[in-house]
């Protein structure tokens, strides 16, 4: 750990919650996997604990301390579904940040304080079926009324979208604008219009209620909009720096947890008349893998430095992500090659992790639009 990052009551905070991960979570991964869902009681234990809160205000009832949300960020991969994993992040990390810094103290008050608790689930929802990684390109339309907007389309991949509470959505106010055509909205899922039109079923995160919805003429209040009309796209972007940290952080954490248990592997698992881990072959994978992790691990510390004493890293944060998350695909392929036959079973974490850590180069930006924002930013590129 960096000693001039986190501090000894953040080692005392990993150390508790590593201990509930390992006592409460880890054991019913498994069940939650083959549930394809993670029940609420896990949120609201979790709120109980104050572990949903740690980057919020006090008077809202969180920790005010973002670094206690990283850990927590490190410490998640240890419940052995990145699905569960997830769905906490989707609703911690990416949903409520939009309301605490862009919302009225009226939206915070109704969800902050429930979110917090985890009496309620959030989700946010900007990904359709023909814009991804092109947000401007967004087709879901907010036309106002006497009182309020009429909101209709779809959204898809939407992580806690089968079951959230509540959902941050943007959609288009004025199209003709384009990037300052978009706005935010806090809908509730209840609001007659709101459909979970599927259930998606993915390769990995299979713990995880990934969502596909649809609007159709539904109407919400003219409170329910988020900051200023046309200001969407700017707070989407204005919050991808801590989604994209979040996903190095878990990535980092991920590829050392999954290391770590490979390098025990090859020392017990014997070919030849020997450990397989004496094999030069085998031991130089590991110094390869472990010298990608600390890479990875000490420029991701760096960003969040920089995050948490109030700079806006934008480079950064994508070459944070561009690096972590590539690395952990490799990392556990690697690893599961050290299993050979047996990390292809089902019995061996290591073919879960397999499927999980693959969305990561794609989730929160793509590599490719990484890879735009940096030259971009560099004066490079053809970055927008």
């Amino acid at each position: 750990m960096s000693s001039s990052l986190f501090q000894p009551e953040h080692e005392v905070f990993r150390t508790s919650l590593r201990e509930f991960i390992d006592n409460e979570l880890a054991p019913h991964a498994d069940e939650w996997e083959e549930a394809r869902e993670v029940p609420r009681e896990v949120f609201t234990k979790m709120g109980d604990l104050g572990y949903l809160g740690m980057r919020y205000p006090e008077k809202y009832g969180g920790g005010d301390d973002p670094l206690a949300e990283a850990v927590l960020h490190e410490e998640m991969v240890r419940c052995h579904s990145a699905g569960v994993a997830a769905d906490i992040g989707a609703h911690v990390g990416i949903a409520m940040p939009h309301i605490l810094f862009n919302g009225s103290e009226e939206q915070r008050e109704k969800y902050l304080i429930p979110g917090i608790k985890g009496e309620m689930i959030g989700a946010l929802g900007i990904t359709e079926p023909d814009a991804g990684s092109d947000v401007a390109s967004i087709t879901t339309r907010a036309e106002k009324d006497s009182d309020g907007w009429i909101i209709n389309g779809s959204k898809t991949f939407i992580t806690n979208g089968a079951r959230c509470d509540f959902m941050v959505l943007a959609a288009k106010t004025d199209p003709q604008k384009g990037y300052g055509g978009m706005s935010m909205f806090v809908v509730d899922s209840d609001t007659p219009g709101f459909e979970v039109t599927r259930k998606l079923d993915k390769l990995g995160w299979h713990a995880s209620s990934t969502g596909e919805l649809a609007f159709t003429d539904m109407k919400v209040p003219g409170d329910a909009l988020i900051g200023e009309e046309g200001k969407g796209f700017y707070h989407i972007m204005g919050g991808f720096v801590w989604e994209r940290l979040l996903m190095s952080l878990g990535s980092v954490a991920s590829a050392q947890m999954v290391m770590d248990s490979t390098v025990e592997y090859a020392k017990q698992r014997r070919a030849f008349g020997q450990a397989i881990g004496k094999f030069q072959v085998i031991a130089h994978y590991f110094a390869d893998m472990a010298t990608r992790i600390e890479a990875g691990r000490w420029l991701t510390y760096h960003v969040l430095e920089k995050y948490v004493e109030g700079e806006n890293p934008i480079k950064e944060a994508c070459m944070a992500k561009l690096f972590s998350c590539r690395m952990v695909c490799d990392v556990v392929d690697t690893c599961l090659q050290v299993f050979g036959g047996y990390g292809y079973m089902e019995e061996y974490g290591i073919a879960r992790a397999y499927r999980d850590v693959r969305i990561m180069p794609i989730g929160g930006g793509t590599d490719e639009i990484m890879k735009e924002v940096i030259s971009g930013m560099m004066g490079l590129g053809g970055a927008r």
